[in-house]
């Protein structure tokens, strides 16, 4: 077999073998150096050609990839997590690791990238499905996290595509489980008198103040984790919320709230505004007792020597005072849904609702929407109240 590297006019036949092979050029490389493309083993001499018409119109619309002996392991941890650590959120890229490490590298991973397929990806989320199903382990994974495993397949496979190591993405035309059929936590939620008897057993705790506060302002808890004294104007009754506390393994991250940096503002009630002061106080007693040991970062929150509280603890601690004062279980940020349901039901306009937990009209209306029963109930009453006078 010759081994010529010109262009051909058309495929050779290998005289050892019986079968068909072919040389492409395929024009100057990035470096400015020829490349040209080698393909063999072809059954027939029109096997060979309609290869040959494939590559030639790939190369002439600039979709050749050459060929790279790549797995998909290699490419999502050695590749695509390092790069994308400088534009996502500290949190957000430990995700993405965690769950590529847990649940693709392990299926997936020895997979050729060029070789990948949508129906390898449509049985990996299959599969990690039956696996949440019949693990025995409850809440291992959900549609959602499937989903979301999805979402960062797609997103790494697009970035293959735009770096030259693929053609297209498969991850288009595979089928993750539907957005219809994911299901959102169940969310549970307080009566004011609940929330009253909760706040009033807690009042002592060294973590009543800052439960107090999601209660009765319906932030996040990294928002309070992150609260500062400087974001907060007690005279005005007011808090800004500007930055967020989170857990990326075993360490506490600090970030923006949002990427432009503008604050969030929250109006604060009466008894609110007089728990931060007390806590204030005790807080001030602290650090003259810790002395030098006291880490001083501003937080309204925090340990006695000044640090950030653990995320993670933090929702724990909550979850132990539930029981120990035998109330109904609901989760921490529950008490952001809490906030939510009874401000709807207080006849707070949902645009407002929306604006103080950060979101927008329309996810605060479909969260909520469990709540326009009770807001719509006696709506003809009133308005005829409005009209004729009452009663």
């Amino acid at each position: 077999m010759t081994t010529s590297t010109s262009t051909q006019a058309g495929p050779r036949k290998d005289e050892t073998t019986g079968t068909w092979w072919f040389v492409v050029d395929l024009g100057p490389g990035p470096d400015g150096k020829r490349q040209q493309a080698r393909r063999r083993g072809f059954a027939t001499k029109r096997a060979a050609m309609e290869a040959m018409d494939r590559l030639r119109v790939s190369s002439r619309e600039r979709t050749y990839v050459a060929p790279k002996r790549q797995t998909l392991g290699a490419f999502l941890l050695e590749d695509w997590l390092p790069a994308k650590r400088s534009t996502l959120g500290a949190s957000t890229w430990e995700s993405y690791g965690r769950n590529l490490r847990l649940h693709v590298v392990p299926a997936l991973g020895g997979v050729q990238l060029q070789s990948l397929d949508p129906a390898q990806l449509n049985r990996l989320y299959a599969d990690l499905l039956a696996s949440e199903r019949g693990n025995g382990r409850s809440g291992t994974l959900s549609l959602r996290t499937v989903r979301y495993i999805a979402t960062i397949l797609g997103a790494a496979l697009n970035d293959a595509v735009r770096w030259g190591r693929l053609v297209r993405n498969p991850a288009r035309l595979a089928d993750p489980p539907s957005a219809t059929s994911a299901k959102s936590p169940e969310m549970r939620t307080w009566d004011a008198a609940t929330v009253a008897r909760f706040l009033d057993l807690a009042g002592d705790d060294r973590y009543g103040p800052a439960w107090l506060f999601l209660a009765t302002t319906g932030a996040r808890r990294g928002e309070v984790l992150g609260l500062r004294w400087a974001d907060l104007d007690l005279d005005a009754g007011q808090a800004a919320i500007r930055q967020t506390i989170t857990q990326v393994g075993r360490r506490i991250v600090t970030a923006p709230r949002t990427k432009t940096g503008k604050a969030r503002l929250i109006e604060l009630d009466g008894r609110t505004v007089a728990s931060l002061r007390a806590h204030r106080a005790r807080q001030a007693a602290e650090r003259l007792a810790m002395g030098a040991g006291f880490t001083d970062q501003g937080l309204v929150f925090a340990l006695p020597d000044g640090r950030p509280y653990q995320p993670e603890r933090f929702s724990r601690e909550f979850a132990r005072r539930l029981e120990r004062y035998d109330l109904t279980r609901i989760r921490l940020h529950d008490l952001r849904h809490t906030w939510a349901t009874l401000a709807l039901l207080a006849g707070i306009p949902v645009e407002i609702v929306a604006e103080r937990l950060g979101h927008s009209v329309a996810v605060c209306a479909a969260t909520y929407r469990h709540v326009t029963p009770a807001m719509a109930s006696g709506a003809a009453e009133k308005v005829a109240g409005l009209i004729f006078g009452q009663p």
